[in-house]
């Protein structure tokens, strides 16, 4: 799920924003080419969300889900990242690379491996989900499946329901040959006039206000039947044509630029540039053509030549176009073919006294610091509910929070409404340049500044991307700081699929660190040194540089020396080369990574004791851990950063150091236990390759790392009522 926080919303981590200017580092001690493509590494990371689609032992339906998950991961990456260095190359800018490559063969590399992918994606769909889903009742079929009584059945439809909203648009010399949006489906028709015998060409988008695939009706036995949408319009397009001999009809897709740029330097109001640029957006130049592979020449050679693109950037596939219409056909209720129902429980501290009753969150946080582990702790009964609270505390005097992905119809936003209509003084540091969630962002924005919440941006040039709250209440003439930081956005929605971890705590330092950042963060720079926090850009990357040389000292010392780092993406080469180090002293160094990872295990001299493992699963793993063993005394951090040049130099990130002995111990047999060679995983190999673990010799299934977490939440829960 790209998270778009997906090339972060699904598997990925759609919050791939800025193109990373990726350098090689020259260190005499450790060797050339020791960096994995990023690129290359990402294509990997979807190859292993298509494993999933891929596995019969999964759930039918969510196999569906993953295939439509590795279709929008991939729409993404074309649009940012490959659009990104297609625009460097072409623009003269410089594209530097950590693998020593010329950017053009770099390029060739990403077009030979994404060709590959999106056949075996297709080939999936047609040899192994939709054979599956028709064993379990579920059946995707074609026009020539049908009753004639299906077919007259179908027909009223078509005329009732999508006949009227299709917009045929023919090309002749009074008809330019049209624009075509980024990611819609469209059918090519190619058509011949039967009085002059002369021959036209016509383009027509599947409404894409419909449902994709539509349901056959009369079907027996708890059978259901989807026919798509677009073999429905094929199969009438003389109605849209008529006394006109239909020739060829094919469909097609096009992917676009996407990628937004602004010179907030050379810019006096952010969000009016910010609106000009998404208007732009929609305007990209083509950097992907989907067709199917029976199209014939003269209609692709026309789409080639009219949308400008290469023969490289062409895509042949069997079968359906643009499967992301799969997530509709996912959500079919039927519970035997989907993963077991999981409810994310009360975390313990937060569970109120008596039945029925109502917790109070900030009595439960001074007794001591609270670590909530999400989708299996639920988001609503702790960060929803603390917002709440704080909002019609009449003890409560301000809130400040960081919002970078929410929902407009969210209780966040409406909460931050709420006490700003108390007269408490509230302020959101909203990111209206999120990817893809700019233009909502700029809605609720200023709908929260209607309501008298004091909205800021941030700071010129940097993403705000920590997750901070910070609620000032005042206790018996006194002021006390409750605050919380996590790993994940404050969105209900997808707090109900991502991994992430949150800190509630009132300690005074955390407090008076998170008063300095606000206050920085409403001004102008970030410049204090912090207590308990490391933030980006100034302090964290010297951090946590400074942290793995103490294991690598501790090393060469004859001490026991481990590093533990969990992340989405590990790209940056200054980390990289800090861990090589360590593993070269001797350090363990474990990383566990959900996506991109740049760095090589296992060359010779210089990181045999690294070990890298990848896991994905029903939930996307979003949080962020890192953990440095410090000679016994565990120095551990929970926060927003991934190891990335954007996160670590332009963005504001925030780390929080856990300090209670139990959640250090949670955070690290979490850790433990999705390295163990127990748990079913993707191990990096020395050649690169990403290898799945999910049996023993035996064939027994290896440990859900998320099925146990599941179980071992459940069971705290059960203890705490036994008592």
């Amino acid at each position: 799920m790209i998270d778009t926080d997906v090339l972060d919303s699904g598997l990925g981590d759609a919050d791939d924003d800025d193109f990373d200017d990726t350098v090689e580092i020259d260190d005499p001690q450790l060797p050339d080419h020791r960096y994995m493509d990023r690129e290359l590494s990402w294509l990997a990371f979807n190859r292993r969300v298509l494993e999933l689609a891929e596995d019969p032992r999964l759930p039918v339906l969510e196999r569906a889900n993953f295939l439509a998950i590795f279709a929008s991961n991939l729409d993404e990456f074309f649009m940012v990242r490959v659009a990104g260095l297609k625009r460097r190359i072409m623009t003269g800018l410089a594209v530097p690379t950590n693998v020593g490559r010329a950017p053009q063969d770099v390029l060739a590399d990403i077009s030979e491996s994404a060709h590959a992918l999106q056949l075996r994606h297709a080939l999936t769909w047609i040899d192994q989900v939709q054979p599956a889903l028709a064993e379990a009742g579920i059946e995707v079929v074609t026009w020539d499946d049908l009753s004639d009584d299906e077919r007259g059945t179908l027909y009223e439809y078509f005329q009732t329901q999508v006949f009227p909203v299709l917009m045929p648009l023919a090309v002749d010399p009074a008809h330019p040959f049209p624009y075509i949006s980024g990611l819609s489906l469209n059918l090519a028709i190619r058509i011949r006039n039967a009085k002059t015998g002369r021959q036209e060409f016509a383009r027509l988008k599947v409404p894409p206000m419909l449902p994709r695939f539509v349901p056959v009706r009369g079907a027996e036995g708890g059978r259901v039947r989807y026919l798509p949408l677009e073999q429905l319009i094929a199969h009438h397009l003389g109605d849209l044509f008529p006394g006109m001999e239909i020739l060829e009809h094919h469909t097609f897709r096009l992917t676009r630029n996407e990628d937004v740029v602004i010179e907030e330097d050379e810019t006096e109001n952010l969000i009016q540039a910010l609106e000009a640029e998404l208007l732009r957006r929609r305007f990209g130049p083509p950097i992907r053509l989907e067709v199917t592979d029976e199209m014939d020449d003269v209609t692709l050679d026309l789409l080639i030549q009219e949308l400008e693109v290469t023969d490289q950037e062409v895509y042949r596939l069997p079968g359906a176009l643009d499967l992301r219409g799969l997530f509709d056909l996912a959500k079919i209720d039927r519970p035997e073919l989907h993963y077991p129902p999981h409810v994310p429980v009360t975390a313990t501290a937060f569970q109120p006294a008596e039945q029925n009753g109502r917790a109070d969150l900030f009595a439960a946080i001074r007794k001591n610091d609270v670590l909530v582990h999400h989708p299996y702790e639920s988001f609503t009964t702790s960060v929803v509910a603390f917002l709440e609270q704080a909002a019609r505390d009449p003890h409560v005097l301000a809130i400040k929070q960081t919002l970078y992905r929410t929902s407009g119809d969210s209780p966040i936003v409406q909460a931050l409404i709420d006490a700003a209509e108390r007269g408490k003084q509230v302020l959101a540091l909203v990111e209206v340049k999120a990817r893809f969630d700019e233009a909502a962002n700029i809605v609720w924005a200023r709908k929260l500044e209607k309501a008298g919440v004091h909205v800021v941006y941030g700071l010129v040039g940097l993403k705000t991307h920590c997750k901070l709250l910070h609620v000032i209440r005042e206790e018996d003439g006194a002021l006390r700081s409750y605050s919380h930081i996590g790993t994940g956005n404050y969105n209900p929605k997808t707090s109900r699929l991502y991994e992430d971890f949150g800190l509630f705590t009132c300690d005074e330092q955390v407090g008076r660190d998170l008063t300095r950042l606000f206050n920085e963060l409403s001004g102008y720079a970030i410049e204090k040194k912090f207590k308990r926090l490391l933030v980006a850009p100034l302090h964290l990357r010297k951090g946590l540089l400074r942290h793995i040389e103490t294991e690598r000292r501790h090393a060469l010392e004859g001490k026991p020396a481990h590093i533990r780092i969990k992340v989405n993406s590990m790209v940056d080469e200054q980390i990289i080369d800090a861990l090589y180090r360590a593993s070269q002293a001797g350090v363990r160094v474990d990383v566990w990574v959900r996506g991109i990872c740049s760095l090589k295990v296992g060359i010779e001299g210089v990181s045999e004791n690294i070990t890298v493992r990848s896991i994905l699963g029903r939930y996307l793993e979003h949080s962020r851990i890192f953990a440095f063993l410090n000679d016994g005394d565990p120095q551990v951090y929970i926060g927003s950063a991934d190891m990335m040049h954007r996160n670590l130099d332009r963005r504001v990130e925030a780390l929080v150091r856990v300090v209670a002995p139990a959640h250090v111990k949670e955070l690290i047999d979490l850790f433990d236990l999705a390295m163990g060679d127990e748990t079913s995983s993707w191990h990096l190999e020395p050649n690169g390759e990403w290898l799945r673990h999910s049996a023993d010799a035996d064939g027994k299934p290896l440990i859900d790392l998320q099925d146990r977490t599941m179980a071992q939440v459940q069971k705290r829960r059960r203890g705490r009522a036994v008592r």
